[in-house]
């Protein structure tokens, strides 16, 4: 008994020894390291980085830019089973210590003893959060001490709820996705209230190896850590048998969203990115901007549909040009890291139902993609580092016979290819000359070809391919100039290049209406006055220039309001001729065009400088406004997390027809702008437009008819050689400038109305549905007279025939000789023989 007294008291003593020593280690620690500890305190302001995000003018988002997508989330938001299946992966008593668990700490340690590494660490959520807001990651004892140190402080300031909110907040889940609201959309695109018990357990199981253990990068390895979270969740009590089995049989259901947006305007989105990058520096990617852009979704849609579905149909009428690669093996053997399998099997040998799952799940992904019987592992490869390009989906021939071929699609899923999706497939050799139809699917493309296929309206699959053309369309509001849609190609993944602002390209006779312009407003000349479109020869010192008309056909004495909707070249080349070509200049700078950038010789009537697209659209917007100058505009304002007022907002000048010359401001929904400067005459405009209308009504633009509407006007445009198609029109609400072409600048083989138009129509088409006409009032000093459409001049009330024409007061033709008989102008507005002159 004495023996077993003095043994007691010896331990007692050991204890009281060791517990001191320790009491005195820690506080010695505490004194030797609290100099260098951060201060906890910062942590209750702190502020995470947050991505730049873009949005339309109604609240969708196009664009998220930033290194760490992040989407901040209150604790009382967070559902009760994330909490659960957090605590039951990473710190099941985190409620009850003190910000640091001892066991964890002991257990750490003979992990440290039996390895001689550093295993676990031993770290509470606590930690964690001390450790990835203050401190590094590098694995050393010092920083362990430190981290510990930090999470006791951390303990007596702040609540657990407000640890564990910054802890989901900040830790890294994998595809760039910080936090687990930014992972919720990430890999399942729903928010946290949404989640699946299976899906949160997934979410919950990333921090241990978020690269490693996702569900897009390795499935199989995620099921197995997912299962592992659910087990450990009915083992605390968290959720019950029959839940736990339910969710072990879901299957891994994630995708990748991380760049999932609700409207697609990629081009918008780069120009904002660009514009943040500019105002605030690489704190752009991180500061928390949001940027409201001038963008209106249902617009930008149907902008982008009506530009993607006319460069098919283009590409479709000019044959195909054959797979995009070909000859690819379909299989491909990968060594498969057993290390750690291994690793994750000696974690998971608690639960031996876990081990069942892995090993299902194991089997079944070596099944083989269904109806194929080969191993198709590379062609799935391929396939998944192939972007899709707008509605085209990248897909590998698995067979071509007869009338049919079928495909390999991205999703592992066989598809069929009728002869109605592939007939069209005739050999390209040139923008005008296309092979015979082919007779065979093995002559399109064969076995291991990667092609392009699409949805039809009917839900067909059909054979397609990356158009050989791009595209612009531009979208303004005329009386504000705010942006309303733009792309600028064909798919953003295929191109980052932004023709729509990028590219400058000739505008041919969509040019036009700026010179007729200037000659009714500055060069004295009506929609009556006669100019001769006949053959000429100008020379400099490049040489003899001979312009021509499309068709080399020549009309002689030619009205002016002819010369513009029938395009007519030599009408427009002595047009500008008699303005002056410096006059010419000094005018067209009132549309926005620098003079310095414009050809200063007179192929500059027939749309020979180098323009964006946004430019022509400007430019055409001045029209459609009643002549203000207006600036084009996207960025309408710019707001940062945590702020309540905007860092900036647009006050951009307007159109206002309604204010007095003198008014600078007005208020348009309560807000007040400046007004701006009106650079062209109103009844000279109203003349134009009237002209631009008979573009549609019986001139190059006829097709547009097809939409009936009276208030739509606009004009096409080709440059040499076809190089550039172009079609621009408006009414009083929308400005809408297309432009197809070539990126190396090759023939498209078509005009205005065949490549451009009827991508505007089809835009216009949809954006004008259910809006109401919006023609111009006639502006005071405009009359109407009648002319004989030979000469031009007025007719005398006894005189019969002739036509009406608007003219501005004061500026009236003289009138025709009394013994010369008029005629009535054709339907097709030819000027018959005629023995007037012309005025030069």
């Amino acid at each position: 008994m004495k023996l077993f007294r003095r043994l007691l008291t010896s331990a007692l003593w050991l204890i009281l020894s060791l517990s001191a020593a320790s009491l005195l280690a820690i506080t010695g620690a505490a004194l030797y390291f609290a100099p260098g500890l951060p201060d906890v305190r910062q942590l209750q302001d702190f502020e995470l980085q947050t991505p730049l995000r873009i949005f339309t003018r109604d609240g969708k988002l196009i664009g998220e830019f930033g290194t760490e997508r992040r989407m901040l989330v209150d604790y009382d938001d967070i559902p009760k089973n994330m909490v659960q299946a957090f605590l039951a992966a990473e710190d099941s008593s985190y409620f009850e210590h003190p910000g640091v668990d001892p066991t964890s700490l002991v257990r750490a340690a003979l992990e440290l003893i039996a390895s001689g590494e550093i295993q676990s660490g031993g770290s509470t959520i606590t930690m964690q959060v001390a450790r990835n807001y203050l401190l590094t990651l590098d694995q050393t004892f010092t920083r362990k001490i430190r981290e510990i140190l930090l999470s006791l402080q951390m303990e007596q300031i702040l609540s657990k709820q407000e640890i564990f909110e910054l802890y989901v907040n900040k830790i890294y889940l994998g595809h760039s996705a910080y936090g687990v609201a930014a992972a919720a959309k990430t890999y399942y695109d729903k928010p946290l209230d949404e989640l699946s018990v299976a899906e949160t357990a997934m979410i919950a199981g990333l921090p241990k190896a978020p690269s490693a253990l996702n569900p897009l990068s390795d499935p199989e390895r995620s099921l197995i850590r997912r299962n592992w979270v659910l087990y450990r969740m009915r083992d605390q009590g968290f959720i019950d048998q029959a839940a736990y089995q339910q969710a072990v049989k879901a299957p891994i259901t994630a995708s990748n969203h991380a760049t999932q947006v609700d409207i697609e305007a990629s081009y918008v989105a780069e120009m904002a990115r660009r514009f943040a990058i500019d105002r605030f520096g690489e704190a752009a990617y991180t500061g928390g901007y949001r940027i409201h852009t001038t963008i209106d979704s249902e617009l930008q849609v149907q902008a982008r549909e009506a530009l993607v579905e006319g460069l098919i149909e283009y590409d479709t009428r000019h044959g195909w040009r054959g797979a995009e690669k070909t000859d690819i093996p379909p299989s491909l053997v990968e060594a498969q890291s057993q290390t750690q399998r291994e690793g994750l099997e000696e974690e998971l040998s608690e639960s031996p139902e876990v081990m069942e799952t892995a090993r299902q799940a194991a089997e079944s992904s070596k099944a083989r993609v269904s109806g194929i019987d080969i191993d198709v592992s590379n062609w799935l490869k391929v396939l998944e580092r192939t972007p899709s390009l707008g509605p085209l989906q990248p897909a590998i021939v698995v067979s071509s016979e007869g009338k049919e071929m079928e495909v390999l699609t991205r999703d592992g899923e066989l598809a069929t290819i009728g002869w109605a999706g592939l007939e069209w497939a005739r050999e390209y050799r040139s923008p005008e000359w296309r092979g015979e139809v082919p007779t065979s699917a093995d002559q399109i493309a064969q076995r291991g070809s990667l092609v392009r296929i699409l949805r039809t309206e009917e839900g067909d699959w059909r054979l397609s391919q990356k158009p050989g053309a791009q595209a612009a369309i531009v979208v303004l509001e005329p009386d504000t100039g705010a942006l309303l849609a733009l792309q600028g190609g064909f798919s953003f993944a295929g191109s980052q290049f932004n023709r729509a602002i990028q590219a400058q390209r000739q505008p041919g006779s969509n040019f036009k209406p700026f010179i007729y312009m200037a000659a009714l407003q500055k060069g004295g000349m009506t929609a009556a006055t006669v100019i001769n479109d006949a053959p000429v020869v100008m020379s400099d010192v490049s040489g003899d220039w001979r312009p021509n008309n499309s068709g080399n056909e020549f009309h002689g004495p030619t009205r002016l309001r002819v010369g513009l909707y029938r395009s007519r070249n030599l009408v427009t080349i002595r047009v500008l001729q008699s303005l002056g070509l410096e006059n010419a200049l000094d005018f067209l700078e009132k549309f926005g065009f620098s003079p310095e950038k414009l050809p200063h010789g007179l192929s500059l009537a027939l749309g020979s400088a180098s323009l964006t697209p946004l430019q022509v659209a400007r430019g055409f917007a001045i029209l459609a406004n009643g002549g203000f100058k207006i600036s084009p505009w996207y960025i309408e304002r710019v707001e940062r997390v945590g702020k309540e007022e905007p860092l900036m907002k647009a006050t951009p000048s307007v159109a206002c027809t309604t204010c007095p010359p003198e008014a600078e401001t007005t208020q348009i929904d309560g807000e007040t702008y400046p007004v701006a400067p009106r650079v062209l005459d109103p009844q000279a405009l109203y003349i134009l437009r009237d002209i631009m209308r008979d573009v549609i009504e019986r001139g190059t633009g006829r097709a547009a008819l097809a939409l009936n509407r009276e208030d739509i006007v606009g004009k096409t445009g080709t440059s040499n050689d076809q190089r550039d198609a172009w079609f621009s029109g408006f009414n009083g609400e929308l400005v809408t400038s297309v432009w197809v072409g070539k990126d190396d600048y090759e023939s498209t083989g078509e005009y205005g109305a065949q490549a451009a138009l009827p991508i505007w129509m089809d835009f216009m088409a949809g954006a004008l549905e259910g809006m109401p006409k919006s023609i111009p009032e006639r502006p005071e000093g405009i009359i109407t007279a009648r002319i004989d459409p030979q000469s031009g001049r007025r007719l005398h009330d006894d005189q019969p025939g002739g036509i009406s024409e608007m003219f501005r007061e004061g500026n009236l033709p003289g009138f025709q000789p009394r013994h010369i008989q008029s005629e009535l102008e054709d339907s097709s507005g030819s000027q018959g023989t005629g023995t007037y002159e012309a005025i030069f």
